[in-house]
């Protein structure tokens, strides 16, 4: 069963690839969903990460958690949400 990391504050500029190709220094990345406003389609600032392994999840948290990404300090913790 895969690990969900909430990433939070993330640029607007950010893609789904920038944020895989990040996480997966720390293991294998399943998916990533920038989450956007069902209505308006906007971004929300944050994105979900699917890890594979719980203990590369617990690194990449400690490795990248209040650290700059892409201009701005990124929180990185376990997600309390799925994703869909």
């Amino acid at each position: 069963m895969s690990t969900i990391l909430h990433v939070g504050n993330i640029s607007s500029a950010t893609e789904e690839n920038d944020l895989k190709t990040t996480f997966g220094r720390f293991g294998q990345v399943e998916t990533v969903e920038i989450a956007r406003d069902s209505v308006t389609g906007r971004r929300k600032g944050f994105a979900l990460a699917a890890m594979s392994r719980d203990e590369d999840a617990a690194t990449a948290i400690g490795r990248l958690n209040f650290t700059q990404f892409e201009g701005r300090i990124i929180a990185v913790s376990r997600s309390r949400e799925s994703m869909q």
